[in-house]
């Protein structure tokens, strides 16, 4: 067969397994990001093999196009009732969850003898969380819970805090190390404000015209096509697209007074590419560095639990939260992916003296935490169970 059909085939063959294992998901105490992360485990190249290499190649296309709609659409739930109803919180847990874990995972690998530069850059790296994970769990799940719309907007700060905390952490491991250069701090700085202003800029006049052509609700091209601009433009001026998505839809949400439902559109495909992303997600994972995982793996998996317990702890507790949120909005951060695994191929590239060790960190643990990570959230979602 050519390779048309072979690609054909194979996604046609995703979906329906992917939709197969969304139902079972939803009759079983799993959440469907970790069986569907398992079964691209299971037919990917570190099983048995049935994923053809030109699907796997279109992972990183499939997982910004999911990330840019999730980005959109968590962006949509920061409307300005639901921000000032619980803004004190999502400011202490999204405070509190980042800067408490980088500062205990970087603490724990000194106290082990991690060098320190490793130690700072894996610390900053602990801060992040996937957002698409949380996303799809808490999506798994209805009705829409306080805590539900509080744990959405703790993580779209979540990764904004991460960058700005890698880029602070990479400017002081360059002064350590006898390097003034401070790049990685501007780049930071960029990738959040670029993103912030792109996602401001497409989204006033978005808020404006989407509607018009079909009074009410917008049409499946208006939604695609501005997230899909906002998705090319971040990439392009090389700023955070998950970011600018969700700003863009926190603007639209917020500033589009002439239609009540401005993400409908968007929520009617976004599932599709969500099967195949997570499917894909665990086809690419390899378990090559799991041997040399070693001590420091051990530590930062372990340090990381402790650092989001803990911190998301103390900021549900000074943000006012009641007590079962308290005790279980640590536990529904853990889920961590594709942010985290780019920064440590950015800190690889600018330091390769210590490229290999903080690569098997990091992806060792992105195998822990997207397996483990989903079920802790949608665990904590059931326990913290009061509906608005």
């Amino acid at each position: 067969m050519d390779t048309q059909t072979i690609f054909l085939i194979s996604l046609g063959s995703l979906l329906l397994a992917g939709l197969t294992i969304s139902l079972v998901g939803q009759r079983t105490l799993f959440p469907r990001v970790t069986l569907l992360i398992g079964f691209g485990i299971l037919v990917g190249p570190e099983g048995i093999g049935l994923i053809p290499d030109i699907v796997t190649r279109q992972f990183d296309i499939i997982a910004q196009i999911a990330l840019l709609m999730v980005g959109f659409l968590i962006g949509g739930k920061l409307t300005k009732s639901a921000i000032e109803e619980s803004s004190k919180a999502i400011i202490a847990i999204s405070i509190g969850a980042s800067l408490l874990t980088t500062l205990i995972v970087t603490l724990g690998l000194l106290v082990i003898g991690v060098p320190i530069p490793l130690a700072i850059i894996l610390g900053c790296i602990a801060a992040a969380t996937d957002a698409t994970a949380v996303f799809d769990v808490i999506n798994q799940s209805t009705p829409l819970t306080k805590f539900k719309s509080m744990l959405l907007s703790v993580v779209a700060l979540d990764d904004a805090w991460a960058l700005i905390l890698f880029g602070l952490g990479m400017s002081i491991v360059f002064a350590i190390t006898g390097n003034n250069d401070n790049g990685v701090l501007l780049h930071a700085i960029k990738d959040v404000g670029g993103g912030l202003m792109l996602g401001i800029l497409l989204g006033v006049p978005a808020a404006f015209l989407t509607g018009r052509l079909k009074p009410g609700k917008p049409v499946m091209s208006e939604a695609l096509g501005v997230v899909f601009l906002c998705g090319g433009l971040a990439l392009y001026f090389n700023v955070s697209f998950l970011i600018s998505a969700m700003v863009l839809g926190a603007v639209i949400a917020n500033f589009a007074k002439h239609h009540e439902y401005p993400f409908h559109a968007i929520e009617g495909i976004e599932e599709q590419f969500m099967l195949i992303f997570f499917i894909l997600a665990g086809a690419t994972l390899s378990f090559d560095t799991v041997a040399s995982l070693g001590i420091i793996g051990v530590s930062y998996i372990v340090l990381r639990v402790v650092g989001k317990f803990i911190g998301a702890y103390i900021g549900a507790k000074v943000g006012g939260v009641n007590q079962g949120a308290q005790q279980w909005t640590g536990p529904a951060l853990l889920p961590q992916a594709g942010v985290a695994i780019g920064m440590g191929l950015v800190a690889a590239n600018l330091l390769p003296e210590y490229g290999n060790l903080l690569l098997a960190a990091v992806i060792t643990s992105t195998i822990f935490f997207e397996i483990i990570g989903p079920i802790m959230t949608f665990k904590a979602i059931n326990k913290v169970n009061k509906p608005n």
